[in-house]
């Protein structure tokens, strides 16, 4: 009997050694040897960990940086890799995640051609993300994502989005009484405040009352939760990741797993009630669509296009609370930054806020009146981009402009050095210049849609309204109360944790406007 075991583990034991070979050796060779001959180079493969090591200690080296208040090129702090590959190798660059070949594009036309084709899909998430956003809009393809994007494309609206001014507004009225109650407490009416917590509880706030009607209370623990999952993700993004290795019940693994659900568990303790209120209608809001999709029938029977599961429901859930507060958060955190930072552009939004709303709060209305305050915040997109990469895979081999990709590479979109290509944003691409904007987004550069902040094509972020939106509120009526600038203790440091944020937090010394 022990012949016939020794000879079976024998030939497992060849399959293995053959695939691992296959896998982790030929196949990057011939990937690396074809898209040199077709001119396209990079940092060497290492075997197994790739470009893994190189971009690990690239970052660490690059965390001591330190950069000054307006030099608002900090690639070199937050995309080391890229930035220096992309001046030793030129471009397009190869290079390797893992033993995943993966290609940085830099031009903005096979960027376009990559988000507004059909022939590019999402890429396979890391453990760590799909457990911090769920199969959710950001992460499903083909026509899974069309069926997701049906039900929730109603929520976000125009008309809903008015409504939801009176709730954006509410919550940012409480923000400003706490400031105020702060400033009250010092002779000298200035307080020192750390925005960028501030900011990032407001926006939870804002869309668990909007998209889910719970408060920030009720959906704390989810916030809560998921940056647990952004740090745990920002901790193993680049370690060795080998087909199942997911599902071994590693220290990582097992914590990604309990986080997981947590997660699932507080997120139903928000659904729960709305289930129960089902005699009377699950609501307008987006939570109660989704439920709707799932339950509801017409004429006794479900339609399939618009239906969704409760798991599909609850990766929605995580979807929209990560992206509706998460970016937002950083989108007025930078805005309040450029704005500490150019007192000339601080009081011309003042001037239009006063202009437009006087000193009530603002409504949708009004909101929309706000050129500057437009410009500013595109402005700020283009500069401090809270998303710094797409992923994207092609869904067979193909030609993109002078090379072909094989199916399995993954591409690389670098938003913000694309947003300081000269040749498309002028000479002072590195520079604050809100009035590049003051024609709208489609003429503020040499190529249309070059503004990729929101992406562009059918798969544009359909939370960009609601996003413009509350930032519009919130730094409307904030203008309206206070005059700001930096507080000497704020230290520069852009860094990538998933999403572009202030290292040492945004300190700033608000000094209450005199009425």
């Amino acid at each position: 009997m022990a012949a016939p075991a020794l000879l079976v583990a024998a030939a497992l034991l060849a399959l293995a050694a053959a695939w691992l070979w296959d896998y982790a050796v030929a196949r990057p060779r011939a990937v690396a040897s074809m898209f040199q001959a077709q001119g396209v180079r990079g940092p060497p493969y290492r075997y197994l960990r790739g470009s893994n090591g190189d971009i690990r200690r690239m970052r660490a080296e690059a965390d001591g940086v330190a950069v000054d208040a307006r030099d608002h090129d900090y690639l070199r702090r937050v995309l080391p890799h890229f930035a220096a590959w992309k001046d030793k190798y030129g471009a397009p660059l190869l290079y390797w995640l893992g033993p995943k070949p993966g290609i940085c594009l830099f031009d903005y036309e096979s960027v376009r051609q990559v988000l507004k084709s059909g022939h590019f899909g999402k890429t396979d998430p890391h453990p760590a993300i799909l457990a911090l956003l769920g199969k959710g809009l950001a992460v499903v393809d083909g026509t899974d994502w069309v069926r997701h994007r049906r039900v929730t494309n109603p929520a976000f609206a125009m008309d809903k989005l008015k409504m939801m001014t009176t709730t954006m507004v509410t919550c940012a009225e409480r923000l400003i009484r706490a400031c105020e109650e702060l400033a009250s407490t010092n002779k000298s009416g200035e307080v020192e405040v750390e925005f960028s917590r501030h900011f990032q509880e407001l926006t939870a706030e804002v869309i668990s009352r909007t998209a889910f009607g719970s408060s920030y209370k009720e959906a704390k623990e989810v916030f809560h939760t998921q940056q647990q999952l952004m740090a745990l993700a920002m901790a193993t993004l680049l370690n060795l990741q080998l087909p199942g290795f997911k599902y071994l019940p590693t220290k990582n693994n097992r914590l990604n797993w309990m986080l997981e659900k947590k997660m699932r568990t507080k997120l139903m303790a928000i659904i729960q009630p709305r289930l129960a209120s089902k005699g009377t209608g699950y609501g307008d809001d987006l939570l109660g669509l989704m439920l709707e999709a799932c339950f509801m029938t017409e004429q006794g029977e479900k339609q399939d296009e618009l239906a969704l599961t409760m798991d599909e429901i609850i990766d929605e859930c995580k979807t929209f609370f990560f992206a509706g507060h998460e970016t937002t958060s950083h989108l007025l955190t930078w805005t309040m930054f450029l704005l500490s930072l150019y007192p000339e552009w601080q009081e011309r939004l003042r001037e239009e806020v006063l202009r437009e709303c006087g000193r009530e709060n603002p409504t949708a209305d009004m909101l929309g009146k706000l050129k500057e305050m437009t410009m500013v915040l595109l402005e700020t997109l283009r500069l401090y981009t809270p998303v710094l990469t797409m992923q994207r895979e092609p869904i067979s081999d193909i030609r993109l402009e002078s090379f072909s990709i094989p199916k399995g590479t993954e591409i690389i979109i670098p938003i913000p050095i694309l947003h300081r290509d000269k040749k498309v944003w002028g000479e002072n691409a590195n520079e604050f210049d809100p009035l590049r904007f003051e024609n709208g987004i489609t003429n503020a550069a040499k190529t249309p849609q070059a503004l990729l902040s929101f992406s562009i094509g059918p798969r544009s972020c359909i939370g960009q309204n609601f996003a413009m939106l509350e930032a519009k509120s919130v730094m409307a009526m904030l203008l309206q109360k206070f005059s700001f600038t930096l507080s000497p203790k704020y230290v520069h440091a852009p860094t990538n944790l998933i999403t572009l944020q202030p290292k040492f937090g945004l300190p700033i010394v608000l000094r209450p406007l005199n009425v």
